[in-house]
């Protein structure tokens, strides 16, 4: 009988076995997160329901307690554990952008609007203008990015279009 140690491989296929292993772990987890985020939506919108109609110790706290355990699940999850030990330079996140940063700036907007006792079609015009502005302060990223879409599909389509190399 052979032992473990006596089988060697080369460099390359353990990194290889591990690749594979890490597309199908990051699979199952995105699987995992996927059914998790699946249950969350009924499960917090009855928690908010029982919020709304019995009074608990404060205003919402089945709710936040949903999120908390969803919060706490997504990080057991840890979808993107597979890039640890990578470097991670990927692009850098503008705070001014993220959903929460964009959802406060429009419910400002609409505020400041109710506040001065606005109609519907000026809070429409003013939620308008909010969100041509945002377009305007993140056209740069946007075009940048559609250049890489088009850079990365016509290298492929280069690829794809030539011809077969002959055999020596």
């Amino acid at each position: 009988m052979t032992s473990p140690s006596a089988i060697t491989s080369s460099p390359g296929t353990a990194d290889r076995w591990t690749f594979l292993r890490d597309v199908l772990v990051f699979q199952l987890k995105m699987f995992l997160d996927n059914v998790r985020d699946f249950a969350l939506m009924p499960v917090s919108l009855v928690a908010a329901l029982i919020d709304l109609v019995f009074k608990g110790e404060r205003e919402g706290a089945l709710f936040y307690s949903v999120l908390k355990w969803g919060a706490h699940s997504e990080e057991v999850i840890d979808v993107y554990s597979a890039i640890e030990g990578h470097a991670r330079g990927g692009p850098v996140i503008n705070p001014n952008y993220t959903v929460d940063a964009v959802i406060a700036r429009l419910e400002g907007v609409l505020v400041r609007e109710c506040e001065k006792g606005g109609t519907a079609a000026s809070i429409k015009t003013a939620m308008d203008r909010a969100i041509d502005q945002l377009h305007k302060e993140t056209s740069g990223a946007r075009d940048r990015a559609q250049d890489v879409v088009v850079r990365a599909t016509d290298k492929l389509r280069n690829t794809l279009n030539r011809e077969p190399r002959e055999k020596d």
